[in-house]
């Protein structure tokens, strides 16, 4: 077992830092990876070598958790090139009034025959938005890092409302 703590995510799966990533190739990876650090495979290992396999697969895990997510890999390729996330960043007013009415348009769709349809319908523009997202900022991250990191803030108001949808639908689907 090979073990570099260092190395960042995508080395840890042998992908090149990009935001495209294909999600069978990084599933794949992942199996193999885990297969290497399975408890049953040190039985008779000392117990450093014991704790390093957990350690490694709790680091395999992380990455491989990250990577998965588009939001959670736009994040890390930002921290990649020295760009933390802020908690409260300023973001353009018109998408901020965009936000508003989309939380409007939510808490709207109540919970009559007609919801579990209306909600789908909602779910799926906010998927669009997402898709949206995800692509500027795959054509960002390289050559504008500024806009790469706003469409990011913009990634995480759309996954938040996508779950608060989603907790919705569970609501009315009584689960």
């Amino acid at each position: 077992m090979n073990v570099n703590f260092q190395d960042n995510f995508f080395s840890i799966f042998q992908l090149p830092v990009s935001y495209q990533v294909e999600p069978l190739v990084l599933d794949d990876r992942y199996r193999d990876l885990q297969r290497n650090v399975h408890p049953d495979k040190h039985v008779g290992a000392s117990d450093q070598d014991k704790r390093l396999a957990m350690q490694w697969a709790t680091v395999i895990n992380e990455a491989y958790t990250t990577l998965k997510s588009p939001l959670k890999r736009a994040i890390y390729i930002l921290k990649l090139k020295s760009c933390e996330i802020e908690h409260n960043p300023t973001l353009p007013g018109e998408f901020l009034m965009a936000q508003i009415e989309l939380r409007e348009e939510l808490e709207d769709i109540g919970d009559d025959a007609g919801s579990l349809a209306r909600l789908a319908v909602f779910k799926g523009k906010i998927a669009a938005g997402l898709a949206a997202l995800e692509l500027d900022f795959a054509a960002q991250i390289d050559d504008q890092l500024a806009a790469a990191e706003q469409t990011t803030y913009k990634m995480q108001f759309m996954h938040k409302l996508y779950s608060e949808a989603d907790r919705l639908e569970e609501k009315l689907l009584g689960y």
